[in-house]
């Protein structure tokens, strides 16, 4: 744990030395942030570090099982007390792109990579679906 505080510490002080760098205040504040958590929950860290890599999965997964021009798809990881959640849009028109928020509550994220991506796509799916019908009448 020392380590990983000391190489959080060095990554504030470089970016505070780098010149060429603007280092805004709410940068620094979140890094800070991140070392007390540490401090107080030694393994929040690791947590977050597996919950990155379980999305990059869910991400990669949803990627092969939707191959669809129309759907854009953004991976939103979790921010300080926002959860994870998947943005899909989907282009209509020029001027017709609706969107759904698919969020990844605690609950759902317990579940594999695999059956989170096959939730994911099911309710992507289902959005076309129902967006298709609104369009076609």
């Amino acid at each position: 744990m020392k380590n990983e505080i000391k190489q959080k510490l060095e990554e504030i002080v470089t970016l505070l030395n780098d010149p060429e760098e603007t280092v805004l205040e709410q940068e620094i504040k979140q890094k800070l942030e991140k070392i007390l958590l540490l401090l107080d929950n030694p393994q929040a860290d690791r947590s977050s570090d597996a919950l990155k890599q379980k999305l990059d999965k869910i991400g990669e997964l949803v990627n092969n099982a939707m191959v669809d021009p129309d759907i854009d798809i953004e991976y939103h990881p979790a921010e300080q007390e926002d959860e994870p959640y998947v943005l899909v849009t989907y282009m209509v028109g020029d001027y017709n792109k609706p969107t759904r928020k698919i969020r990844l509550g605690k609950s759902v994220l317990e579940a594999s990579a695999e059956e989170i991506a096959n939730q994911v796509t099911s309710s992507i799916t289902e959005f076309k679906s129902e967006i298709d019908s609104v369009e076609m009448g």
